[in-house]
């Protein structure tokens, strides 16, 4: 099935040219830890999701000092949804030309943005990576291959150096090591399901562009917060705020303001990232949450003590600049904490001499080390870390798009879960001095 028009075979995959234009295949995202839109990568700096028309207002409007704690957006695509001759469903981004795609949430047409993306910025980055024809996707062939099973044909044949594990609910090791973090497979596959179900009625979408946080993070670690004690929009119905209400009473959103809606944090001792996702989340006490941050924080050797500071010092900017933000309520948002995998904790070095590589307790040493790897003693410099909020399709403020709710003051449940959030940290780090 091709809803495209079928042109030449380029590097982008087949089927993968229309009018003239080259245009971008999509992969997935290999570290989506959290949500249940698929993240898809469009290049090395970039990734896309499916357009929400108030998601997309609220980045185009807002405040200059929020701007550092959130993705870059870098306009809008038209993305295609074809299928190749070896059953392969393929995801291709074209420049946006107006009125041509849909939007997600059937928006009238006069609604649809007025920004058009340039056709020269749709060639990836020069990084030299290489696309070949049977990269994503999923099978077309079966409705079972949508489903959750094992069939070869929904391997996304997208590869990580470094092997992914979730952890199960009992807290063992799942038995298979996969190259992406299993909630993006998860997210991915319920996002072409639904694409395809659709492809009837609809040949385009529209997907934001937005800055890739990781992407300057060689392994990068990334836990997903779920900030705020309220989760429902002002547009919910009665029966969708119910079902987030129940969920916030039953979960730390609650009596903390936040909840873990997934994570990827590497080990140094076994070379790969171990993964929770947002169901794990739901269902820590206070005390859970505490150990979650830590387990974030732990590379499997040690406590990463060398976070603490520049993670308190993102966490206590952005709670400052949101209590300058009147009227501004983010529910449902999320808080992406990053850091750096490679990193070495201040005071622990790795040497290429054998004798003094880091060991484990036994005194071997860690796979994921032998090959090397250095840091200079005497370095002081702060590993590298950011803190950005994420996903704002239940967004609002004063004058947003003529929202009939008015909210006066900051958006105290989300200051509160930051609160939260510091205060926790602070006792780790006096716990672990």
């Amino acid at each position: 099935m091709c809803v495209c028009q079928t042109m030449e075979v380029g590097k982008y995959g087949k089927n993968a040219t229309r009018s003239g234009d080259r245009g971008v295949l999509l992969e997935p995202f290999i570290h989506q830890v959290g949500g249940h839109s698929s993240m898809m990568r469009y290049d090395d700096h970039t990734v896309c999701k499916p357009l929400i028309t108030r998601e997309q207002r609220f980045y185009e409007s807002l405040p200059p000092e929020m701007k550092e704690f959130t993705p870059e957006y870098k306009g809008v695509v038209s993305v295609c949804f074809e299928g190749d001759s070896d059953g392969y469903i393929n995801l291709v981004a074209y420049p946006y030309v107006e009125n041509e795609a849909l939007e997600q949430d059937d928006m009238p047409e006069r609604d649809q943005p007025r920004r058009k993306h340039s056709r020269r910025s749709l060639h990836r980055s020069s990084s030299g990576t290489e696309h070949k024809e049977e990269k994503p996707g999923l099978a077309s062939d079966s409705t079972e291959s949508i489903q959750e099973s094992k069939s070869p044909r929904v391997d996304l044949h997208i590869h990580s150096d470094v092997p992914f594990q979730m952890l199960d609910g009992n807290s063992g090791l799942s038995s298979e090591k996969i190259s992406y973090n299993p909630w993006s497979l998860r997210c991915h596959k319920q996002q072409l399901s639904r694409m395809r179900s659709e492809s009837k009625d609809r040949k385009l979408y529209k997907f934001l562009l937005l800055e890739n946080v990781v992407h300057h993070f060689k392994l990068p670690c990334v836990l997903d917060l779920k900030m705020g004690t309220r989760q429902h929009g002002d547009d919910a119905s009665e029966e969708k705020a119910a079902r987030q209400m129940k969920k916030c009473e039953q979960s730390t959103s609650a009596t903390l303001g936040v909840r873990v809606c997934g994570m990827q944090v590497y080990q140094l001792d076994t070379g790969h990232y171990l993964c929770r996702n947002k169901y794990y989340g739901r269902g820590l006490s206070i005390e859970g949450f505490r150990n979650a941050l830590y387990q974030y924080l732990h590379n499997g050797i040690e406590l990463r003590k060398d976070l603490f500071e520049p993670v308190l010092a993102k966490l206590r900017s952005l709670k400052a600049v949101l209590e300058r933000q009147a009227s501004y309520r983010f529910y449902s948002s999320s808080l992406l904490i990053i850091y750096d995998g490679k990193d070495s904790r201040a005071g622990t070095f790795v040497e290429r001499r054998p004798e003094t590589r880091l060991k484990r307790v036994d005194g071997s040493v860690p796979e994921s080390l032998q090959d090397g790897g250095s840091t200079e003693p005497g370095s002081s410099a702060q590993p590298k870390v950011d803190v950005r909020m994420i996903d704002f399709a239940h967004s609002t403020f004063k004058g947003f798009r003529d929202d009939p709710t008015v909210h006066d003051g900051p958006d105290m449940g989300y200051v509160f879960g930051l609160e939260s959030l510091i205060n926790i940290m602070e006792q780790m780090r006096e716990e672990n001095q």
